[in-house]
C-alpha cells in the first residue's frame, strides 16, 4: 500500500533531536490493575518486583541467562524500549508468531505483545511448548471490537439477507482466535496490513461480497485505494445496532461489509495533524499506517505497514523530515535509530498504545523468574477446534502470492 512518488528532499531537516509530544489530555491507564474491558481482563496472579528497582533489567538478563535455549523471547514493534532490548526477535505480529514456531526446541516462548498475538503464536507452534503472556490484561482494543458472538449474529443477518452464501469473511491479523476460527470455517482468509489487497483479491474472485474484520479503516483504504473501488461500494455493520444498521438491500448492494472496528491509537490521527505537521515542517515527508481513517491516508505521502515503515526510514535520504502516523514507542525508536533523519510524531500529543505498554519490565522479569523457579505462569491455550479453524485460516494466507 506504499505510493510510490520519491521521498521529498528539497529541504534538509534540521538534526534530529527528538522531542516528546505533549501529554494527552485522556490519561491511558497503565501498569498491573485488571482491564475488564481487555481481551483477557486479569490482575497478574503474582507479586510484581518494584518498578524501581535498580537492578531488576540485571534480574531480568540473570533470569533469560538461566534458561538459555528453554526461552525465546519476541517483543512486538511497539513495545517499550525497556522490554524490546530483551527481544530476540522483533517484528510485527504474524512475523513473530512465524519465528516462534521456526524455533521447536525452545520450551517457552515470552511473547511480549498482546493477547490475539499470543494465540497466534500458540497455534503455530507445537504442543510441546509454552506460550506465555506476561501481562494477561495485555489486549487489544480492535480485536475487542469484535466478538464472536456479534460475529455469528452478523452472518445470521446476511443470511437473512439472501448473500451470505455469496460473501466470504476476511479478518485481519488483529482478531481473536476465535474470529479467525469463523473465518476459516466459512471459507475465508486471514490477512496483514501488508497482504490485504492480495487477499481481498483472492476473496473476490469468488464472492459478490467481503465482511472484513474488525478494522473498518484498513478494509477502506485497501478496497478503495488499492482495489479500486468505490466509497460508495462499502458500507459499515455495527454490531451494537440491529442488523448492524443496515438494511438488506444496503447490503445485498454492498462489496465491502465492513465492521465498526477501529484502532485505538491509529484512529486517533486526523486531517489536521498532517496539515499542522506540513505547516511546522516544511518539505516533510508524511507516512501513516494504513490503519488510519481515509481522510488521514488521503493526506499522507506514504501509506505502509509496521514493516514498510520501517523499511521507508531506512531507505530515506540523509537530511529527509518524516512526520510518522503509528505507535509512540516505534516512532520514538525510529528516530534514535536515523539521527541523520528528522523523525517527527504525527500528533502533537501522546498516542502509546495502552495495551502493548501493560508488558513492562516488572512484568517481563517476573514472567521469566516464575520460569526459573519451575513456573508456568499466564500461558495461552488455544482450544484444538479453534486453533484448527484458525489455522486453517492463516494456511489460506500463506497459500496466496507473496504469503
Amino acid at each position: 500500500m506504499t505510493r510510490t512518488s520519491p521521498p521529498n528532499t528539497d529541504q534538509s531537516a534540521e538534526s534530529n533531536d527528538w522531542v516528546d509530544p505533549a501529554p494527552s489530555p485522556l490519561l491511558l491507564l497503565l501498569g498491573s490493575s485488571s482491564d475488564t474491558e481487555s481481551e483477557r481482563g486479569v490482575d497478574c496472579p503474582g507479586t510484581l518486583p518494584s518498578p524501581s528497582d535498580p537492578g531488576l533489567a540485571a534480574r531480568a538478563q540473570a533470569a533469560k541467562d538461566a534458561l538459555g535455549d528453554r526461552v525465546f523471547v519476541l517483543g512486538h514493534h511497539y513495545q517499550r524500549d525497556e522490554v524490546v532490548e530483551f527481544a530476540d526477535v522483533t517484528g510485527d505480529s504474524f512475523k513473530l508468531a512465524r519465528e516462534a514456531a521456526a524455533r521447536p526446541e525452545a520450551e517457552f516462548i515470552v511473547f511480549c505483545g498482546v493477547h490475539f498475538m499470543a494465540e497466534s503464536a500458540d497455534i503455530l507452534t507445537s504442543d510441546e511448548q509454552a506460550v506465555i503472556l506476561p501481562d494477561l490484561a495485555a489486549g487489544c482494543s480492535m480485536a475487542d471490537m469484535a466478538a464472536i458472538d456479534q460475529v455469528r449474529d452478523a452472518w445470521r443477518t446476511l443470511e437473512a439477507a439472501g448473500i451470505a452464501d455469496q460473501t466470504l469473511p476476511v479478518t485481519y491479523m488483529n482478531s481473536s482466535a476465535a474470529i479467525k476460527a469463523f473465518t476459516g470455517e466459512h471459507g475465508g482468509t486471514v490477512c496483514t496490513s501488508s497482504n490485504a489487497a492480495t487477499s481481498l483479491r483472492w476473496a473476490f474472485d469468488t464472492a459478490e461480497h467481503v465482511l472484513f474484520l474488525p478494522d473498518q479503516h484498513l478494509g477502506r483504504n485497501t478496497a478503495v485505494g488499492d482495489l479500486g473501488l468505490s466509497p460508495h461500494d462499502c458500507v459499515v455493520f455495527d454490531p451494537r445496532k440491529p442488523g448492524g444498521g443496515l438494511t438488506h438491500d444496503e447490503l445485498r448492494a454492498a462489496k465491502m461489509i465492513l465492521w465498526r472496528g477501529h484502532c485505538s491509537v491509529h484512529g486517533r490521527f486526523t486531517p489536521e495533524c498532517v496539515d499542522d505537521v506540513r505547516a511546522r515542517i516544511p518539505g516533510v515527508n508524511v507516512i501513516v499506517h494504513p490503519e488510519c481513517k481515509r481522510e488521514v491516508v488521503e493526506k499522507a505521502d506514504f501509506v505502509g505497514s509496521t514493516e514498510g515503515i520501517i523499511k521507508a526510514l531506512e531507505a530515506a535520504e540523509p537530511g529527509s523530515a518524516w512526520a510518522i502516523g503509528t505507535e509512540l514507542n516505534l516512532v520514538k525508536r525510529l528516530a534514535g535509530q536515523h539521527p541523520d533523519k528528522r523523525v517527527v510524531f504525527l500528533d502533537k500529543t501522546v498516542c502509546y498504545c495502552s495495551t502493548m505498554n501493560r508488558i513492562d519490565l516488572p512484568h517481563f522479569t517476573w514472567a521469566l523468574e516464575s520460569l526459573v523457579a519451575g513456573n508456568v505462569v499466564n500461558q495461552i491455550e488455544v482450544d484444538p477446534q479453534t486453533a484448527y479453524w484458525a489455522r486453517v485460516a492463516l494456511d489460506r494466507m500463506l497459500a496466496l502470492p507473496g504469503g
